[in-house]
């Protein structure tokens, strides 16, 4: 049985309505023993006003109730979701369409609780949920655990939970953590083996910015510094033979390089030393000396073309021209490109040669709204892997021939999959995986399996919180890393041969997971009936009850929020705010349909999730409805702008990081690499012409008389994504009307700021406005 320890501070938020101590006690003449239980029930959507409280609940209403209000999840499959938290196990219930019992109830109760000591009989754990103070028992002095239980005996199990758990929480929050250990780079991350396995490369902080260090692997040496940046951080890097590659853009202008760094007596070089070119990974052909294939757009800043670059000298030789069309290419074992994805933004193709010197020929077509990600050749070249949602909700992991005839491996219900892992010397799709509430992994080795689950129990972590980050080409050496809503983040060397695993970095050893934050997953329903899933981050030590509450839209739209650690939403926790990160249609990884629910929606149903998630969070007694403010980046900085537009009287401060104000403008300033989905902004946010006032009718800019919430804006002044043009507007636009507006522009930054010290300053200053307008 899985065991889950709850604290304190998360118990006291989720008893608002936690089923756990049954047990009926005596009715006074002024208010009913089980009011307090059933009002909390009623205004948290659990059971309706008019429900009959003398009636038996069954076991899966139960378990419902008990999943909403612990997990605060909505619409999802409570006995799955019970089973996941180590609630329930296979075979415990005769029925869950029969009425449950009381000592049922307690032994849920127990273990959601982290008190179960090997109890096997329901008396047994109707006596452990009393003698923790769970339950109290009847006038009688009996636990009656084999009798059913009603509503009303439920509702005042939760509301004495609830006070129980209330008990433990002083209120005092934990100790307040710096901005500066929030933000500050973090130490060595980004671990990686060299191509023989000989040495280990790392990223780490030189001059306040990440630079790339180089160690020998037996550690006979000091650690070797091999890169100097002092502009901009190394984006990323890899290993090419004895050659450390890496990646760098100019001022945030997201036209990356790639360089060659000094080791091994190589001079540190920019490879693609070509003005507003991007770069791109095709392949390090394996096997390959000093040779890998890249895109860029070099001849047309619109399309990539593919280059054979040879990292020693910098030559470079034209492999495949793009004809305008061509989002992705996929070489096969030998280096050959021989699929391609097209695409005019919404429908498309994957073609497909047998050689270089063919035509492409369209190979799998796709419609609107279909995807096919091709993953890698087999070793034979004749069957290929792929990610693909054609003909079907969600994402499912599949093969095809080389005659396009389609093989589903593995495909999820509910969510879609994320991807795969494959090792070219097996031969092997070892594993896939995809991320309902948390990331989860299907295996497809035995022997893989056998060694992921090996490593989970050294670390003594669940599957959602490692990762096995690189590996030698035998698979006996391992660069493992683990991390969760509480740890930014571990890194280690396993070395199977001899079944030890290493200690490697801490990426933030001065923020002590005791002081941070658990993100719970939840889910609520939107007001035209979609299930919204998301997470609910509670500041730690504080009672969950009229909390100032800061709700927090991803950018994309099309992209999610996940479970892990996330540094500005442990800052806000750390300083009393609840956090609601919110999964609103157009977000990725729950299906076709859900993505395309949110076609044509900016600032309409898509803000009404946000604006539902916000009115859920109130109703749950959690936030405050005078103390709600709103903080996004990128598109979640136009759902800021956005909700205190439509929604004036909801946001008492918003916080707009270079977010789009005036859509027109957004299009009209796309990236040139970008052209080729200009028709998917099109399909999915509105045509400039033929959806004319729609794009007016959301844009927050023409509708910036209704704004009087006080408003902060940052933005990159080198942003290729969102024009500065677009903070420049909404800024000018409140000006006019003499309303103050706090606005921050770094001309060193692109999409967001980088750079150590402009974060630090940023959220320093967010602190400051968030604190003034929501902790009066």
């Amino acid at each position: 049985m899985k065991k889950k320890v709850i604290s304190a501070a998360l118990a006291a938020v989720l008893v608002a309505s936690v089923p756990m101590s049954v047990m009926a006690q005596e009715q006074t003449a002024a208010t009913p023993w089980y009011k307090t239980g059933v009002n909390a029930l009623v205004s948290k959507g659990i059971i309706g006003e008019n429900a009959d409280l003398t009636a038996t609940v069954t076991v899966s209403d139960f378990v419902r109730y008990t999943v909403t209000a612990l997990t605060y999840q909505h619409g999802v499959d409570p006995m799955k979701a019970a089973a996941a938290e180590g609630w329930i196990a296979d075979g415990e219930f005769a029925s869950v369409n029969a009425p449950v019992k009381r000592g049922e109830v307690a032994r849920i109760l127990v273990r959601a609780f982290d008190q179960e000591q090997g109890e096997t009989s329901l008396a047994e754990y109707a006596e452990r949920a009393k003698a923790f103070g769970l339950m109290k028992g009847y006038p009688d002095g009996k636990l009656h655990e084999q009798e059913t239980a009603t509503i009303r005996e439920i509702a005042s199990a939760l509301d004495n939970y609830k006070k129980l758990g209330l008990s433990k929480i002083d209120n005092k929050g934990v100790p307040q953590i710096s901005v500066e250990d929030f933000m500050r780079n973090p130490g060595s991350f980004a671990y990686q083996l060299s191509t023989d396995g000989n040495y280990i490369s790392y990223a780490a902080p030189w001059e306040n910015r990440a630079n790339i260090f180089v160690q020998k692997m037996d550690g006979s040496s000091e650690p070797v510094r091999v890169t100097s940046s002092k502009d901009r951080d190394i984006a990323g890097f890899l290993w090419k033979g004895d050659h450390v590659l890496y990646l760098k853009d100019k001022g945030g202008d997201e036209n990356y390089h790639l360089y060659s760094a000094a080791f091994n007596g190589n001079e540190e070089k920019d490879l693609t030393p070509f003005d507003k070119v991007r770069v791109g990974l095709v392949s390090m052909l394996s096997g390959v000396k000093d040779e890998i294939l890249i895109t860029m757009n070099k001849d047309d800043a619109k399309v990539f073309d593919v280059y054979k670059l040879n990292v020693k000298t910098g030559a470079t030789k034209l492999v495949a021209k793009n004809p305008g069309n061509i989002q992705a290419w996929i070489p096969d074992h030998e280096g050959k490109i021989r699929l391609a994805v097209a695409s005019d933004g919404i429908e498309g193709a994957v073609l497909y040669r047998n050689t270089e010197a063919e035509e492409f020929k369209p190979f799998i077509t796709m419609g609107a709204g279909d995807t096919v990600n091709p993953l890698a050749f087999s070793k034979d070249n004749k069957t290929i892997y792929a990610v693909s949602n054609k003909g079907r909700d969600k994402a499912a992991l599949v093969t095809y021939d080389l005659q396009g005839k389609e093989n589903v491996m593995y495909s999820h219900p509910d969510v879609d999959l994320a991807g795969a892992m494959y090792d070219a010397k097996q031969d092997k799709l070892l594993m896939t995986a995809y991320m309902t509430d948390k990331v989860h992994v299907k295996f497809f080795d035995d022997k893989f399996e056998a060694l992921y689950k090996k490593l989970q129990d050294k670390l003594n972590v669940s599957e959602s919180e490692i990762g096995l980050n690189d590996y030698n080409q035998d698979m006996t050496k391992f660069i493992v890393s683990m991390s969760n809503d509480k740890t930014y983040g571990m890194y280690y060397y396993y070395d199977s041969t001899t079944d030890q695993l290493t200690p490697l970095a801490n990426l933030s050893e001065w923020l002590k997971s005791d002081n941070m934050a658990d993100m719970q997953p939840i889910s609520y329903k939107s007001r035209d009936g979609l299930t919204i899933h998301g997470y609910l981050t509670l500041p730690k030590n504080k009672t969950p009850e009229q909390l100032p509450l800061i709700v927090n839209p991803h950018g994309g739209p099309w992209a999610r929020d996940m479970w892990g650690f996330n540094p500005e939403v442990q800052l806000l926790a750390n300083r009393g705010y609840a956090v609601l990160q919110v999964n609103f249609r157009s977000s990725t990884g729950y299906g076709k349909a859900f993505l395309d629910a949110g076609n044509k929606q900016w600032g309409r149903k898509i803000q009404n999730d946000i604006t539902d998630g916000v009115q859920w969070a109130i109703k749950q007694g959690i936030a405050d409805p005078d103390r709600v403010g709103i903080y996004g980046a990128s598109f979640g900085g136009y759902a800021t702008l956005a909700g205190i537009t439509f929604t004036p009287d909801m946001y008492a401060a918003a916080v707009d990081y270079v977010g789009v104000s005036n859509i027109f403008t957004l299009l009209d300033t796309l990236p040139p690499y970008w052209e080729t989905n200009r028709n998917m902004f099109y399909e999915r946010v509105g045509h400039p012409e033929k959806d004319k006032e729609l794009l007016k009718e959301v844009s927050p800019v023409f509708h910036a008389d209704k704004i009087v919430t006080p408003l902060f804006v940052a933005q990159g002044a080198n942003d290729p994504r969102v024009n500065k043009a677009e903070s420049d507007q909404i800024v000018e636009a409140l000006k006019k009307r003499g309303i103050d507006v706090e606005y921050m522009v770094k001309d060193n930054e692109g999409h967001g700021f980088n750079n150590e010290e402009n974060r630090i300053e940023f959220y320093n200053a967010m602190l400051k406005f968030l604190d003034t307008h929501l902790k009066k």
